[in-house]
């Protein structure tokens, strides 16, 4: 008659652990979900940790269609100067260079493909301006063009929209 107690009691205990279990679980993954969201910048974008803060910052292209640089970190809501210079010796018409901020959540691919068109604009989209955070002119050898911009917080993607180019050519801007 014992056994007939405890069997249902053990029962019992057994269910309302599992249900108080989920609880904590589901309070777990809210509390790393919330965590997760202030560090954004930290988790998507692998190795920002290791650069340096600096919204003064210099970028080189060359002909082997690369930048010096892939990974930027610059403090949001103050100015940003950003010098592109073209290292490579080819010449613009076939290795032309610029470098193209655009705004978060900006479909690279269908963008490029609008720049391809746009030849008469540096390869810069007309329809596409508001996608776009900052850019420099098309660079042809030994050029280099100088902006200043200011980005909210966040995560930018940076390109070069040069016909067949932005495939390599990208890299990110962390905003913090």
């Amino acid at each position: 008659m014992k056994k007939l107690f405890v069997l249902p009691a053990v029962a019992l205990a057994l269910s309302f652990a599992a249900c108080g279990g989920s609880e904590n679980k589901s309070t777990t993954t809210t509390t790393e979900t919330t965590s997760s969201s202030e560090t954004v910048e930290t988790e998507t974008v692998p190795g920002i940790e290791n650069v340096e803060v600096s919204n003064n910052i210099t970028v080189e292209s060359n002909d082997q269609m690369k930048f010096d640089k892939e990974l930027l970190r610059v403090k949001a809501g103050e100015a940003v100067t950003l010098t592109l210079k073209n290292v490579g010796t080819l010449p613009k018409e076939s290795m032309g260079h610029n470098l193209i901020v655009l705004k978060p959540g900006v479909d690279v691919a269908t963008f490029a493909g609008e720049a391809t068109a746009a030849a008469d604009n540096d390869y810069i989209p007309k329809t596409s301006l508001s996608s776009i955070a900052a850019h420099t002119k098309l660079l042809g050898p030994g050029e280099e063009d100088k902006i200043t911009f200011t980005l909210d917080k966040g995560v930018y993607t940076f390109i070069c929209s040069f016909p067949g180019h932005y495939g390599v050519m990208q890299g990110k801007i962390v905003a913090e």
